[in-house]
């Protein structure tokens, strides 16, 4: 570990299950504990725990603090509901993504978690746009646990019975254990799955709990990318930054209707022309022939061996056992079934557009079995 590395809440019961340790946004993190195909493979049939404390978690509270945040977020905060989490992202004036969030309505103020990687960064941003009267608190006191699976709700309802009425993108304010926790239900898998803000001083007696759970075990980085890049879900920094629009990373859903219409936030101008008359590149999944994966920084080539595109995300799914990957290619190109050529190492893959994510989403949605 370097010097400058920060360290988890729960550096110490990583280490003494026995998780490789590796540099990831500034902290030491676990990568993984018995292997990242196994680590996957269970998440995927039972319940995985991650943790997630490198996560910036924010709250941001004063008068108009919605109407101020509308100023740099596509959100319609006019109309979101108290405990539902929004999935958004802070634009440049020129629309490329500062980065992706989440935000909630909480009673007085709002609750926003963003990535671990660019925090200092989107406080800065935040506090230098947002007027006097709205105070952003980075609430350092606080840990993120992500435990995700279809046995994710089986294992925490018997902690805290209530959180089995929550559905998909829900939130509030629950006890487990004698722990005011705030838990949402949301995650990056792909599965169903909880979000779990707690106090980072209750942190390790809550994830020994949890993993006491018979369909509870601890999952590091290496399983949350495979399954994310499975669920087609783009990752801050390698699918998307500021030279990136929403509309090119396919993340349409993220501009409220009444935003698109209406504008009032960073790049308006430019995401309307894109959405009107089509981004000049798109991100698309891609399914690679044969058994070696590509990986991010592979390129994207013509017919001559010109590049046209870029891969940012790629790896070998343990669900599909078969190589996968992201890549912005040329709108012409990204129509589903359209052959990619991709070059790395002096080798040429070939590949085909496939519709993501590569792997359904299970979200537990209202009406859903649980």
């Amino acid at each position: 570990m370097s010097d400058t590395e920060r360290l988890l809440p729960l550096d110490g019961w990583h280490r003494r299950l026995g998780a490789r340790m590796v540099s990831f946004a500034g902290y030491s993190m676990p990568i993984q504990y018995e292997g990242i195909i196994a680590e996957h493979r269970w998440t995927r049939e039972s319940a995985g725990l991650f943790d997630v404390s490198h996560m910036g978690q924010l709250l941001i509270a004063g008068a108009d603090a919605g109407t101020a945040l509308e100023a740099l977020l596509p959100a319609d905060l006019a109309i979101l509901k108290e405990g539902r989490p929004k999935y958004s992202m802070l634009l440049t004036e020129e629309g490329g993504i500062v980065d992706d969030l989440m935000i909630t309505r909480r009673g007085d103020h709002f609750y926003m978690v963003v990535n671990g990687a660019t925090k200092e960064g989107d406080i800065a941003h935040l506090e230098a746009r947002l007027p006097r009267t709205v105070v952003v608190d980075h609430m350092k006191e606080q840990a993120l646990l992500a435990l995700q699976g279809p046995k994710a709700a089986e294992a925490l309802a018997r902690l805290v019975p209530e959180v089995a009425e929550l559905s998909f993108m829900t939130a509030g304010a629950y006890t487990l254990a004698g722990i005011r926790a705030w838990i949402s239900r949301s995650g990056y898998t792909g599965e169903d799955g909880f979000e779990i803000s707690v106090p980072a001083a209750s942190v390790e007696s809550l994830a020994t709990l949890l993993l006491d759970q018979p369909e509870v075990r601890p999952i590091g980085l290496g399983a949350r990318d495979s399954l994310r890049l499975e669920a087609g879900l783009p990752l801050y920094g390698h699918d998307m930054d500021t030279g990136t629009t929403p509309v090119e990373a396919d993340l349409h859903f993220a501009l409220a209707r009444r935003r698109r219409e209406q504008g009032g936030f960073p790049g308006w101008n430019r995401i309307a022309a894109e959405l009107r008359d089509g981004p000049v590149r798109k991100r698309v999944g891609l399914m690679v022939d044969g058994r070696q994966p590509v990986r991010e920084g592979a390129i994207v080539v013509d017919a001559d061996g010109n590049e046209v595109g870029k891969v940012t995300s790629g790896g070998f799914s343990p669900t599909l056992e078969a190589p996968i990957a992201m890549a912005y290619v040329p709108t012409a190109s990204a129509e589903p079934g359209t052959a990619i050529s991709i070059a790395q190492r002096g080798r040429v893959f070939a590949a085909r557009v496939v519709p993501m994510p590569f792997v359904p989403h299970r979200y537990h949605r209202k009406g859903a079995a649980a």
